[in-house]
């Protein structure tokens, strides 16, 4: 993780939510509704950079021979860490569609999850498919919001700190029911500093958004080893 990738990071969490939020008190939705369908939104615009870095390093190494010339399968995404995404799951086709106007978002966005699942079987009924509560307008704002420059150059370090900062920011709001609850990072880490995870397995039998794993490999690290090598998650 390079300083760089964090530069304003603070203000580009900030700036996010603040516009997310404003577009959720605009609309007839509650944070209740709202929180898993934005958090959907930036798990989608993750994915489309991890598919478009693979697809550049797949470019690479057919150009210097390291892979041969042959039709692309799903498994080559995957093995450089990276879902397979169908062209009608895919950020820039979704947005493509939405500048032509009159485009039916919600349901675009809804069968881009559902397109996901079905090539992914350990993402099968996971995904938030109910786009349909938006108005196309206000989830067209949504998506480009997370569309920008900076959000398509983002790594997933980066994704990592938003996706915790909104899941803070809406556990602030109560918009988890049915028990669901957002530990803050904070605490996750003084767990890290206490318990030293460095060698063995780490279990998280409540893992959420799986920052326990992350900042356990954050703290393996920093000791100078490789978290692969060390742990079981």
């Amino acid at each position: 993780m390079t300083s760089d990738a964090f530069k304003d990071i603070e203000k580009l969490e900030n700036d996010l939510w603040e516009a997310a939020d404003n577009l959720r008190a605009n609309s007839k939705l509650t944070s209740s509704d709202y929180f898993m369908p934005v958090l959907g939104v930036i798990f989608l615009r993750h994915a489309a950079n991890r598919f478009e870095e693979a697809g550049r390093r797949i470019e690479a190494d057919v150009k210097s021979g390291a892979m041969p010339k042959r039709p692309l399968r799903p498994a080559d995404y995957v093995a450089r860490r990276s879902l397979y995404l169908p062209e009608n799951a895919r950020y820039d086709f979704i947005m493509s569609q939405a500048a032509r106007g009159g485009a039916d978002l919600p349901r675009l966005v809804s069968e881009a999850m559902v397109a996901i699942e079905e090539s992914f079987e350990p993402l099968r009924n996971v995904l938030p498919k109910d786009y349909g509560i938006f108005e196309t307008k206000v989830l067209e704002d949504l998506l480009r919001l997370f569309n920008s420059e900076m959000i398509r150059a983002a790594t997933g370090d980066v994704f990592g700190r938003i996706y915790e900062y909104f899941l803070a920011k809406f556990s602030i709001q109560k918009a988890h029911d049915n028990g669901e609850f957002f530990t803050p990072a904070s605490i996750v880490q003084t767990i890290i500093n206490v318990i030293e995870p460095d060698h063995g397995t780490v279990l998280d039998p409540a893992c959420g958004s799986g920052g326990m794993f992350v900042q356990s490999s954050h703290f393996i690290e920093a000791e100078g080893f490789d978290t692969a090598k060390k742990v079981t998650f």
